[in-house]
């Protein structure tokens, strides 16, 4: 029998995987870009150097790889580290917002689905109840 919810799970698992991935990606770039910089970056969370944004990303895409992974395994841990990883997967996008905006909106929804998979269908498995005895004696007799 399969379990309600278990195509938005499945939906979450490969969004994690996929964002960590892009994320990953994301800080290769920061790490390798020497090329010029937006005006606004110095104002930006993090100064202005791509390689701290390149750390953050790799932290961010190790937490959401992890999650995707916890998260096909079907265990709590992994319910609700993938909301956490899935909500910094959102805000670390509002954080190019200004020189991406397209980019940005597209991932913080894609976070947003996720969030809602893993609330809506990630919790336990309900096991189905044995019959109350009192229940059938008192409708049998």
């Amino acid at each position: 029998m399969e379990r309600e919810g278990s195509g938005w799970l499945i939906f979450a698992a490969v969004m994690l995987g996929l964002e960590g991935v892009m994320r990953f990606f994301d800080a290769i770039w920061a790490f390798r870009y020497h090329g010029v910089l937006p005006e606004n970056l110095e104002g930006a969370l993090f100064g202005h150097s791509l390689k701290t944004y390149g750390w953050v990303y790799i932290v961010v895409a190790a937490i959401l790889i992890v999650s995707a992974f916890l998260v096909v395994n079907g265990s709590q841990l992994g319910r609700w580290v993938g909301i956490l990883a899935a909500s910094i997967a959102a805000i670390s996008a509002i954080w190019w917002m200004p020189y991406y905006p397209v980019w940005s909106l597209v991932y913080i929804m894609l976070a947003g689905f996720v969030i809602y998979a893993l609330a809506a269908y990630g919790g336990q498995k309900e096991t189905p109840r044995a019959p109350d005895p009192n229940r059938l004696q008192r409708t049998a007799g």
